[in-house]
């Protein structure tokens, strides 16, 4: 039987715990944003995205693709955004197949993206090169970027967006956890201001 004394549930919270605190947002030039108004900027462009009627694309490989489709469930649905994902299967393979899956998702934000649109790029290690191209592609048409990444703190990834948060631990499932429970948080700030809105 497997150890499980540094797997129980309560270590793992404590550890996810202390992850979340460890969190960090940096900008463009990579400049300390602190998480809390690295959150309030994402937060403002995404509301701008919402009453513009802009669209937010929001991408990742393996587990950050589930994570994706989770976040644009949650972003149509409580925060009202326009919110798509880019791995529609055929779409995707057609790219890949005709330019390369490391250029799939670029290719496909070229014809799609405009400006004032945003993008948020999730990789784990921000090693993917699909997804930094995309990230590339996206500032290239003028979209807002943001992304999500955990591994190193100097992961190419990180430095590719107009906000950058990253989790500082190597382990896939709390880096995902983590960035989905990011995610969700931006979700539930709109149902919740949403909520008090309703009530004025």
């Amino acid at each position: 039987m497997p150890a499980t004394t540094t797997l129980s549930l309560k270590t793992c919270a404590e550890q996810f715990a202390a992850l979340l605190d460890r969190c960090e947002a940096t900008g463009k030039k990579n400049e300390a944003l602190g998480l809390e108004p690295g959150m309030t900027a994402v937060m403002e462009r995404l509301a701008q995205a919402r009453q513009s009627k802009s669209s937010v694309y929001v991408i990742g490989n393996g587990g950050s693709a589930a994570v994706a489709s989770h976040t644009v469930n949650d972003f149509l649905n409580v925060a009202k955004l326009r919110a798509f994902t880019l791995h529609d299967s055929s779409l995707l393979t057609c790219m890949a197949n005709d330019y390369g899956y490391e250029n799939a998702f670029a290719r496909i934000l070229a014809q799609v993206g405009k400006p004032h649109d945003v993008l948020i790029a999730i990789s784990s290690s921000g090693n993917s090169k699909n997804i930094r191209n995309a990230a590339a592609q996206a500032t290239a048409s003028g979209m807002f970027v943001i992304t999500l990444t955990g591994f190193a703190g100097d992961n190419p990834l990180r430095s590719l967006g107009d906000v950058n948060l990253w989790l500082d631990a190597r382990n896939y499932g709390q880096v995902e956890i983590g960035h989905q429970f990011l995610l969700h948080n931006m979700a539930d700030r709109f149902g919740a201001n949403d909520g008090e809105l309703a009530k004025s």
